[in-house]
């Protein structure tokens, strides 16, 4: 697929993928990858297909189950620089028929890496035990089974770490791999995804807070005549969306619980607007009280980092005229949308469409709070 200033990279196989033929990258005619803030990433390839290609054999056959793990990678290289958009398997394939064989379409479909992870199941009681072990050392001994597929973890300690005594309570692994890390993961407010990258056949197992500081990516310039590089950009404001939660803490020598609210700011977790109005309701979890006061923070923290974003955005460019690809999961800058919205925001989702001759994105972001906190939003 020719686009200018894009060049884009297919590799598919099992296990390992390696590059396809140039007779498979011809018929490919689009490609959507989605990534999400906390959900898995996916992928839908559309190729058009006739009675001689081989395409016949390498997804058709292996969607139907002869080859159990079909690994599809999509690289797409923007003015040199490379992007891995997604490193998942094909899940599913379909033919579309048309008029004839030569618009006949064949759509694969897939998701990344973390499907492999639910394909084993752990199921009865007590389930699999991981004793004296704190939720970091578990989910780490529990990526390190999918090394060979070049996942990388990132596991980021909690604030407070909570050591199981064994004599006391034993945890037990119920459900597959990633159930049970992302179980842990909301216990303590914290995320789990996959990140293709930096390099083909790479991926990054990311647990922990979400990160909302570090260089912004460049920004987002909406009716600024020739500076305009998004098509489309739209924000709301719900200064509703907010609760504070509050737990409770029983004082062991007079059995009294003790409530304490939990703010939803940390040093990862900024506020990226001045004005941010207070959380207007409360969220009571009287059933802390009866767990240690390292648990109980712990799950106030994990309810705080549920609180919503009380400014929320979508819109949509050309990757052509932004210059770049933009990222999920880091921030980004917006200018010309007025001083309510103008400032840092999050992104929380994009979605990559890939055509013949056109290579668009749209996306969502979110933010608390109105009025930038910078005095120049960088360019």
């Amino acid at each position: 697929m020719r686009i200018a200033g894009v060049h884009l990279t297919l590799l598919v196989g099992p296990v390992v993928p390696v590059p396809v033929p140039q007779p498979v990258l011809d018929a490919l005619t689009q490609v959507e990858v989605v990534q999400q803030d906390e959900a898995a990433g996916a992928f839908t390839l559309q190729f058009t297909l006739s009675v001689r290609s081989p395409l016949h054999t390498l997804f058709l056959l292996s969607g139907g189950g002869v080859i159990p793990l079909l690994r599809v990678i999509v690289v797409a290289t923007v003015n040199g620089m490379p992007e891995v958009l997604i490193d998942g398997v094909v899940t599913k394939t379909e033919i579309v028929p048309g008029a004839d064989q030569r618009h006949t379409t064949l759509q694969v479909t897939g998701d990344d890496l973390t499907t492999v992870m639910q394909k084993l199941e752990f199921s009865g009681l007590p389930g699999l035990p991981y004793p004296a072990m704190p939720a970091e050392a578990v989910v780490a001994l529990i990526l390190a089974k999918y090394a060979f597929l070049g996942i990388v973890p990132l596991v980021i300690p909690s604030i407070a770490v909570d050591v199981p005594i064994p004599t006391e309570r034993i945890p037990g692994q119920q459900g597959n791999d990633l159930e049970y890390v992302r179980m842990l993961a909301e216990r303590v407010g914290y995320v789990f995804y996959l990140d293709p990258g930096p390099a083909p056949g790479m991926s990054r197992a990311y647990w922990g807070p979400k990160v909302k500081v570090g260089v912004p990516q460049p920004a987002l310039n909406v009716d600024m005549d020739a500076a305009s590089n998004v098509e489309s950009l739209s924000f709301s404001y719900d200064g509703n969306a907010r609760s504070l939660p509050i737990v409770y803490v029983q004082n062991e020598q007079t059995k009294v619980p003790l409530p304490i609210p939990i703010p939803d700011i940390g040093p990862l977790n900024p506020p990226l607007g001045l004005v941010d109005p207070p959380p207007q309701k409360f969220r009571e979890l009287p059933e802390t009280a009866k767990y240690t006061p390292v648990r109980a923070l712990l799950l106030g923290m994990a309810e705080a980092a549920k609180s919503a974003d009380t400014v929320t955005g979508t819109g949509s460019l050309d990757v052509a005229r932004y210059g770049r690809v933009l990222k999920p999961r880091q921030l980004v800058g917006v200018r010309g949308a007025g001083p309510a919205f103008d400032g840092l925001h999050y992104v929380t989702q994009v979605r990559h469409t890939i055509k013949r001759g056109e290579y668009k994105q749209s996306f969502g972001l979110s933010r608390k709070g109105l009025i930038s906190t910078l005095p120049v939003v960088p360019p």
